[in-house]
């Protein structure tokens, strides 16, 4: 049970973080690719400069869009929303 509640807490503190910075619970990589993304590249050129599969990048904006919570019902372009938020706009 004790690890329960120390998986709990670890889960409550996470969704925390996420509320305060919503770029906390993005991976390193994942930080690379909306930086890229602002350049304007298609995702073959940014799996190219990462020396990446163009598959990794789309699950990497995939993963991105989840994390910010750009559901794919929200309003507006998802890329350009995510490329605004990891730029603090």
């Amino acid at each position: 049970m004790y690890a329960d509640a120390r998986n709990d807490a670890e889960v409550v503190s996470q969704l925390l973080a996420r509320k305060a910075d919503p770029l906390a619970g993005l991976t390193p990589r994942e930080r690379e690719v909306p930086t890229l993304m602002a350049q304007g590249p298609a995702n073959t050129d940014i799996a190219a400069r990462l020396v990446i599969t163009e598959r990794a990048v789309h699950k990497h904006i995939g993963n991105i869009f989840l994390k910010l919570d750009l559901a794919p019902t929200d309003p507006g372009h998802r890329r350009v929303r995510a490329v605004l938020t990891y730029l603090g706009l």
